[in-house]
């Protein structure tokens, strides 16, 4: 190398920072790689944290005020004795003690465990129903589902004040039409046995257009060329709907299954709508939730309604868990 191109070439501290032996030139602006790893940054990041937490706080809060809480509450109660002019009194497990020891509260749970499968039945049926309305090429398709979906939006009073019509044992059209057949039916309403046999098949009745909406939309996720494949290789209406729509459409069925479960174990409305407060087949046909509001609100036994209450809370989640757990052997991944 010459002698100019050497003095050309500037020495190697006027390359650095200046401010000490070794340190690299690099700028220290906000461009800069070691920018983001500043306290400020640092500190910035931390700051952040908080937004998702202000966003979901009026959720946390509603759900802790409205159903956390009242869990706790009741759970409360139920170890406690209320006076009939307010004021209540520890009790301990009385409560429990009393309340397994009536018959009412076995009888109770064995009707609404009757409701529960009867409308529970109402899911295959609406597969079979779903599957049929999503056939290529049907007409009116969409106004098939809005009326299945009709009885589920409609108030259970109107809904039960028509089918007391119904069940009528005297002029009702179900009797009515029972005598074509040669069959006497029986007084619907006021028999036991018959009586939360026809609320049951209301029940099945309205919630019928829930389950044929989600399971509608299950079926629109299930590839076409899965069908077209099948039968290429021979396979029958029946078969592609065993081997191919069932397995694939087992999350949507066991979703509609817990819903169904909750909702039947909470049995109250359309029972008293249809059977009426002063129906004399009423104490044997009452579900846990109707059990629950004669104790509590015509009884007026706050504490062992609460016990009530909790035993209802206890055996949803039971059958809920019970669900997940072997939802494994019958639901299929995506």
């Amino acid at each position: 190398m010459t002698t100019d191109a050497r003095r050309a070439v500037p020495p190697a501290s006027s390359l650095r920072g200046g401010a000490g032996r070794g340190r690299p030139a690099t700028p220290s602006g906000a461009g800069s790689p070691g920018a983001s790893d500043s306290p400020r940054s640092d500190k910035r990041r931390r700051g952040d944290g908080l937004w998702p937490w202000l966003f979901v706080a009026p959720l946390v809060i509603g759900v802790v005020v409205f159903y956390l809480w009242p869990i706790v509450q009741t759970a409360g109660f139920s170890f406690t004795d209320t006076g009939p002019f307010g004021g209540s009194t520890f009790s301990g497990i009385a409560n429990y003690l009393t309340l397994f020891a009536d018959p009412q509260l076995y009888l109770s749970l064995v009707n609404t465990i009757v409701y529960t499968l009867i409308v529970l039945l109402g899911i295959p049926i609406a597969v079979y129903l779903a599957s049929l309305l999503n056939l290529p090429g049907l007409r009116f398709a969409a106004l098939y589902r809005v009326l299945f979906f009709l009885p589920y939006v409609a108030m259970p009073t109107a809904v039960a004040m028509v089918w007391r019509i119904i069940f009528n044992g005297d002029f009702g059209i179900l009797n009515y039409v029972l005598g074509f057949v040669g069959i006497d039916g029986p007084y619907w309403i006021s028999t036991p046995g018959f009586a939360i046999v026809a609320v049951a098949i209301v029940g099945l009745w309205s919630s019928l257009g829930f389950s044929l909406i989600v399971l509608s939309a299950g079926l629109k996720n299930i590839p076409p060329e899965l069908y077209e494949a099948a039968e290429l290789d021979g396979a029958t209406r029946w078969g592609q709907f065993r081997s191919i729509t069932v397995p694939l459409l087992s999350p949507s069925i066991f979703f509609v299954t817990i819903v169904t479960v909750i909702s039947s174990f909470q049995l109250f409305d359309l029972l008293y709508a249809i059977l009426g407060s002063s129906n004399p087949v009423l104490p044997r046909s009452m579900s846990l939730v109707y059990f629950f509001y004669r104790e509590g609100f015509v009884n007026n036994d706050k504490g062992l309604a609460a016990a009530i209450a909790m035993v209802i809370f206890l055996i949803i989640g039971l059958v809920t868990v019970l669900q997940f757990r072997f939802q494994r052997r019958w639901v299929k991944g995506d």
